[in-house]
């Protein structure tokens, strides 16, 4: 079957830049009702304990969340591809019982699915002072080094939303960075049409040890996934890189020419939008047609205050399995 690689510019209200004036620059404002209905939730969940994971937000009579959970929902899909919900008061809640109400509002979304093989579904973005290499399995969010920009499980199923909540931020640094990959798209159209076909190819991909054992290391597919309507990015340049170094092969010459040429489109002055963090705030971010990263951080030297946020992964369609 041949490819399908689209040859004209995309415009939408995610083709946006660093400068684009979006609405409420993707603030989404949790009010007195939706807080009320979130406090009258957690007395539930105090008098009934569940773990997050059993929990569904059927259980529970919550009109207004709802209601805003389904416009953050066509902002995702339809809108700018971001939010920034504003905020969950977790300073009147334990630890858990703000997770919970995190679960709940993100699984109103979507169906929330396994972040790793072992059937994670709660990930909590740490840093374990481990260094990444290839094959070694250890995520870049289990760091506290910078990112470049990527979409979460690029070499596997990509979820469809990556959410992200902040129970505590760094001392400094861990600045949260967003780009279109729409505004991406159409910059590889201008620069290098030539190129633009070895997206649509397969790269090599370290699957990061998050498979069967003994299973394959590597996994191949292309960066750029187009159906006819919709194009949908597998970008992440440091698991490619470390994927050919674990495959034993080199890098063709197009293929390093063409993640070369995303690398310098990406990091082009002027084109992401990037915010701080704030305790009790959720990220969520459309995974397929935005890329998201974080600078490098300092954290706390007392463990109980070093930077923690928790990561929910959604998916449109499909099992909640790790695999889809």
């Amino acid at each position: 079957m041949q490819t399908l690689i689209r040859k004209e510019r995309l415009a939408s209200p995610m083709t946006w830049v660093a400068e684009t004036m979006l609405p409420h620059d993707g603030l989404v404002t949790l009010e007195a009702k939706h807080l009320d209905e979130l406090r009258a939730v957690a007395g539930e969940l105090a008098a009934n304990p569940l773990p997050a994971e059993a929990i569904r937000p059927d259980y529970f009579e919550m009109p207004a969340c709802r209601t805003l959970m389904a416009a953050v929902r066509q902002q995702l899909n339809t809108g700018m591809g971001f939010a920034i919900i504003d905020r969950l008061p977790i300073d009147e809640f334990d630890v858990e019982t703000s997770k919970k109400l995190y679960w709940i509002l993100m699984n109103m979304i979507g169906g929330s699915v396994a972040q790793k093989w072992d059937g994670t579904l709660l990930y909590d973005v740490t840093d374990t002072r481990v260094e990444t290499a290839a094959g070694n399995g250890v995520r870049s969010s289990k760091t506290n080094a910078a990112q470049g920009y990527h979409v979460d499980n690029a070499f596997n199923l990509p979820p469809d939303f990556v959410a992200l909540f902040c129970l505590q931020t760094a001392v400094e640094g861990g600045i949260s960075g967003l780009i279109s990959f729409e505004t991406v798209y159409n910059l590889l159209l201008e620069r290098y049409p030539d190129i633009l076909p070895r997206l649509y190819q397969p790269f090599y991909y370290d699957r990061q040890r998050e498979h069967a054992p003994g299973d394959v290391l590597t996994h191949q597919k292309p960066m750029i996934e187009y159906d006819g309507n919709t194009i949908a990015f597998n970008f992440s340049p440091r698991i490619i890189r470390q994927g050919y170094e674990l495959a034993g092969v080199e890098m063709d010459v197009q293929a390093k020419a063409a993640l070369d040429a995303l690398r310098e489109i990406t990091e082009s002055a002027g084109l992401g939008k990037s915010f701080a963090f704030e305790r009790g705030q959720i990220q969520i971010v459309n995974n397929r047609q935005l890329g998201h990263r974080r600078t490098g951080y300092t954290d706390h030297s007392d463990p109980a205050m070093r930077r923690h946020l928790v990561r929910v992964w959604i998916r449109n369609k499909g099992r909640p399995f790790y695999m889809g």
